[in-house]
């Protein structure tokens, strides 16, 4: 069974600046550690996408149509079709005061984030401070050397591989989320509501559109998609009585 546009994939990769060959992301742990961009916070093992789903950068969606599990192949994006060219106009000089403002030393190589933009510190010289707005990737060609570990064809799977994808939280049991499919609508019911916090149940909140746009756009028998609530009463410890 090939790939095709619309096919929910597991796939593996690491992307590379072609001029330079470093790396930049990966989804291997001994290839981020030895490259020296570990981040103990994210997991790493292949991710699910929907092909043609925008969930990688175009290119390498389009490249992957075709190939079967277990297949790798080696794609070249120029940067036209990764991060675009390098814009001019977004080199800024910022005066220091508004910095001081919000009680910022800044140095070259910070990384800012003004109106939703993130911006990296190239100069700091008297009163002006140099910020490049540019994605950091902006005017690279990249390399990605990219391997199809699965299709998923179980529809259940699907779901439970896009709310993996958008919403990814390590008090949650992804393989514990109940899903329902019946007359064209999906009930999704999470791990325990019980095990989040408030920041955890604004995410999910924010990310549940995502989840189900992909579901609906990609799964022809699902119009709806509804999301169940529950929240399980704990039952109180003997340690926790006696505190009372």
């Amino acid at each position: 069974m090939a790939v095709d546009n619309g096919d929910f994939v597991r796939v593996n990769f690491t992307g590379k600046i072609k001029e330079t060959e470093d790396v930049f992301d990966t989804t291997y742990d001994e290839v981020a550690q030895e490259a020296g961009i570990f981040d103990e916070n994210k997991t790493y093992k292949a991710i699910p996408i929907v092909v043609g789903g925008n969930h990688l950068l175009p290119a390498i969606e389009e490249a992957i149509i075709g190939l079967e599990e277990g297949d790798k192949k080696t794609i070249e994006v120029d940067s036209e079709n990764a991060f675009g060219p390098r814009d001019p106009s977004l080199i800024q000089l910022v005066p220091m005061r508004e910095f001081k403002k919000q009680n910022m030393t800044p140095f070259p190589g910070m990384k800012i984030q003004s109106e939703g933009a993130t911006g990296k510190i190239l100069t700091v010289n008297g009163g002006r401070v140099r910020v490049d707005f540019n994605h950091e990737l902006a005017g690279r060609d990249l390399v990605y050397d990219v391997e199809v570990t699965e299709i998923i064809d179980d529809e259940e799977e699907k779901i439970k591989s896009m709310i993996e994808l958008h919403y990814s939280n390590p008090n949650v049991d992804i393989d514990k989320t109940e899903i329902d499919i019946e007359d064209g609508v999906a009930n999704i019911k999470l791990d325990e509501m019980s095990k989040f916090d408030q920041q955890s149940y604004m995410d999910i909140t924010f990310a549940r559109f995502r989840i189900a746009k992909d579901i609906w756009d990609n799964i022809d028998e699902i119009t709806k998609v509804n999301f169940v609530d529950a929240f399980e009463k704990k039952e109180e410890t003997e340690d926790e009585e006696d505190e009372e």
